[in-house]
């Protein structure tokens, strides 16, 4: 393995080092013949690797065109690495997965991770499931239950259309160069299309997002002019409670409802 460049700061670059990390990571997403694995951001191939050994086939996307070469010598006589070189964000999964399904997995730059989860979201349909690695106050975010501290418009977007399970912790002296912050490997399987119930989904994310744009208002306050208090009773959900108090399954059914119609003077 021929990797000479030092981590990149403008590209969020922190490359696993640990083994028992990298095995753990590999014995979750445990691949099985006929799956179509897809890497996001494999850097200098610390889990691409041993998924190729394991597997045998895998496509990875890189942004580093610097690192697009060595990955491929890398894995010369290991197994099948196809290489995408371009941003995960103009990656359009939907076509990549044709008739059948993918399975995601990455170590995602910490700078980025928003985007590139909502972008997968965008493609749920052909996604399987997700093994990521993320900062873990986002892993957090994103696990959160009503009530807590850290719940908000992560955790309801994502939890809406995927089971989101935290796995392990990964310490920052497992990278290179080690982070300031704490990892975590979490697991998203996307739920079934016909069992996710969002009627609409742009009227969906913005009833979310307007929610959770200013926290220390009621929802009356915060949804003024996309929600009225009537439809928020009719939904179950209370005008007087805030966004952090409601269960996601409450912000779908206010979601569903219609959009009142202004009144004709």
């Amino acid at each position: 393995m021929n990797f000479k460049a030092p981590p990149k700061k403008s590209l969020g670059q922190h490359f696993l080092t640990d083994r028992n990390m990298i095995d753990m990571i590999v014995l979750a997403v445990n691949p099985q013949p006929g799956d179509r694995l897809v890497e996001i951001g494999p850097g200098q191939g610390a889990i691409t690797l041993p998924l190729l050994r394991r597997h045998g086939e895998l496509t990875a996307i890189e942004f580093d065109r610097d690192l697009v070469v060595p990955l491929s010598a890398a894995a010369h006589g290991v197994g099948q690495l196809t290489v995408i070189h371009k941003d995960v964000l103009q990656v359009d999964f939907t076509r990549m997965a044709g008739e059948g399904t993918l399975r995601l997995v990455g170590n995602l730059p910490y700078n980025l991770s928003s985007p590139i989860l909502f972008h997968a979201l965008d493609h749920a349909a052909v996604v399987r499931d997700m093994h990521f690695m993320l900062q873990k106050e986002v892993v957090d975010r994103m696990a959160a239950g009503p009530g807590s501290k850290v719940y908000g418009r992560l955790s309801v977007m994502l939890q809406a259309y995927c089971t989101v399970t935290p796995l392990f912790d990964v310490p920052p002296a497992a990278f290179r160069p080690p982070p300031k912050v704490d990892s975590a490997v979490v697991r998203l399987v996307p739920h079934a299309a016909g069992a996710v119930g969002i009627a609409n989904p742009q009227r969906f994310t913005e009833v979310v997002r307007s929610a959770f744009g200013q926290r220390r208002k009621t929802l009356r306050n915060a949804l003024m002019g996309v929600c009225d208090s009537e439809q928020m009773e009719a939904a179950g959900v209370r005008p007087d409670a805030r966004a952090e108090q409601v269960e996601v399954a409450s912000f779908i059914r206010l979601a569903n409802l219609p959009v009142a119609m202004p009144v004709e003077p």
